[in-house]
Order: C-alpha cells, then sequence, then structure tokens
C-alpha cells in the first residue's frame, strides 16, 4: 500500500542511504533524495568496496527511473536544504561519519521549515547511548550522541535507528582484515569467538528504517535491529561457514590486549575496523536489554519482514 509520508534521504548515494532509498520506493513513499551538484571525492579511504559497487552516476540514473524525484542541494547549503525539507514530512540522514556534527545544520533547517513530523539522525550502528568502544570509533559515537541531545533539547521528533553491524563490513569476510571474502582456510577470531553480535544486511536495514518511518509507534524512540537468526557469536558465525565448505579452518584468537595495541599501531581503516570489531566482538557492545518506554525491537514490531540470515548471506561465497 502506498503511503504518503514523503521521505527525504540525505547522503541518498552511500553506503546506506541508497538502500533507504529502495526501501523508501518499494514502500510507496514519494521519495526525494538531496544530491550535491560536485561528484563525492574518489580519493577519500572507504572501509569497503565489495559491499556497494554502484557508481553515484549510476545510482541516480536508476534512481530517476524509478520516480525518485532528486533536489540538488547540500548540507552547507541552508537555502536549499530548507527548501527540500518544506517538500517532505519525514527527513531520514544517512550522512557519513565525517559529517555526523554537521546534522546541526539539519536541525536548524528542520527548525526553520517547522513542518518535519519525524527526523532520523545519521547513526545506522550500535545504540550510541549504550556502548564501550575505544578510539578512534568512539569520538564518532560520542558525535553520534551528541547530535542525539541537540534533536531532544530542540524538540524535534525523532527515531534513532539502531542496526549494528552491517554484513557488507563485519559478515561477508568473517571480520578479517583487508579481505573482501570469507577465508577458506585460517580465520583470526577477536577475543573468545563467544560475545553475541548483530548482523544485518544493507537492504534490510533499508527496510526496517522505512517501515519505522511508517510507524508511529516509533515517534521519539529508538528502534534496534536484532534479528533471533542474526545475533550470533564469532564463534556460531564461522560454524555456520565451515559447514558450508565442509572444512574446519585453523583458529588464532587474539586477546583484548593484544587488539588494543594493533588499533593504537594501525592507521584508517584499520583502526576503525578493529575498533568496531572489538565493540562487538569483545565488549559486547549489542548485548543490552531495551525500555519499552523509549525502545523498539525491529523484529517484534515487524515480525512480518523477510529478512535475510547470516546462513542465507553466506550461501553466495560458497
Amino acid at each position: 500500500m502506498a503511503s504518503e509520508n514523503k521521505i527525504l534521504i540525505l547522503g541518498a548515494t552511500g553506503a546506506i542511504g541508497r538502500h533507504i532509498v529502495w526501501a523508501s520506493i518499494k514502500a510507496g513513499n514519494p521519495t526525494y533524495a538531496l544530491v550535491r551538484k560536485t561528484s563525492d571525492n574518489v580519493n577519500k579511504p572507504k572501509l569497503t568496496e565489495a559491499a556497494n559497487p554502484e557508481t553515484k552516476e549510476e545510482l541516480l540514473k536508476n534512481y530517476q527511473a524509478s520516480g525518485v524525484i532528486l533536489l540538488e542541494g547540500d548540507i552547507n547549503d541552508h537555502e536549499t536544504l530548507v527548501n527540500a525539507i518544506k517538500q517532505v514530512d519525514t527527513v531520514i540522514c544517512a550522512a557519513g561519519r565525517l559529517l555526523i556534527e554537521d546534522q546541526v545544520k539539519v536541525i536548524k533547517a528542520i527548525k526553520e521549515a517547522g513542518n518535519v513530523k519525524r527526523f532520523f539522525p545519521s547513526e545506522f550502528g550500535l545504540d550510541v547511548d549504550r556502548h564501550d568502544a575505544v578510539e578512534p570509533v568512539r569520538q564518532v559515537f560520542e558525535e553520534k550522541a551528541s547530535i542525539r541531545r541537540v534533536v531532544e533539547s530542540e524538540g524535534v521528533p525523532y527515531t534513532y535507528l539502531c542496526c549494528h553491524a552491517f554484513t557488507g563490513y563485519f559478515l561477508r569476510n568473517l571480520a578479517q582484515i583487508d579481505a573482501t571474502d570469507p577465508p577458506r582456510d585460517k580465520v583470526v577470531i577477536l577475543g573468545d569467538g563467544n560475545v553475541r553480535g548483530a548482523y544485518v544486511t544493507e537492504a534490510d536495514v533499508g527496510t526496517y528504517t522505512i517501515r519505522a518511518a511508517n510507524d508511529p509507534n516509533t515517534l521519539n524512540k529508538a528502534v534496534h535491529i536484532r534479528l533471533p537468526n542474526n545475533y550470533l557469536t564469532a564463534n556460531e558465525v564461522i560454524a555456520l561457514w565451515e559447514k558450508k565448505i565442509g572444512k574446519t579452518l585453523e583458529k588464532t584468537y587474539v586477546s583484548e590486549e593484544q587488539v588494543l595495541k594493533d588499533i593504537q599501531t594501525s592507521s584508517f581503516p584499520h583502526n576503525y575496523l578493529l575498533a568496531l570489531y572489538h565493540s562487538q566482538q569483545i565488549k559486547g557492545d549489542a548485548v543490552y536489554e531495551i525500555d519499552p518506554a523509549k525502545d523498539v525491537e525491529a523484529y517484534d514490531a515487524y515480525p512480518d519482514v523477510k529478512y535475510t540470515t547470516a546462513d542465507e548471506y553466506l550461501n553466495q561465497f560458497v
């Protein structure tokens, strides 16, 4: 059924923004995307190439063909930002980590426009109010948390989306640095491998985001995506893979002390990825109880969504 909820996506050609756009179109929402005049800097370092291979130009052509309304503008251009926001009901920001603090400009534009019924700030990771992460990701999480506080203090209606570990970054290579496919001989495991993490495909994040955007019950709450078949320890994930390839991998377990040393001596993106892995695989930042007064568990709220399981996801690499 088509929805009258008009949705604007900021960062629509990014790693997660593209999936939110497609989910919005599929759900029947009038969908808008704010795009810059100039191309993104192709030389900036990326965490992974394999998860999102399409170029910006390819995406924009496909968006136009699918009915997405492209609006020229930029987070840093207040006038075009306000004009874009005035045309919609919901604003979903999927800006990258370097633009987190710039969301104060989005909040300012939302306040001036005066018509937005819901704002999703750019989070799309763990719950930034529940973590024990180390640098360099700790600063990013703290920036996201500070944006939450601005949203709340300004009285902007919101939904926070906590999805934890994208399969494109965590599962496609079993969290092996520099690998793009799951290993077939040896695997490195941070910690003891017995801490549960929450995995989800980027496409499913898009689906759950739009379901939440169209759901009045998620207003001023955080939505947590921890799917039963994807709420797994590293050892369980590796066991799934071993069963598929009919082979036992040689396992090397790395202590937390060594992981912390490796984070300190590595450069981006290795240090960033290691810190993310440390957060989930060692500190257990995906393991917590929610408060029904301010939290929604996505699986319980939308049991009809057919999500991709970790087991199904790994089939493509066999």
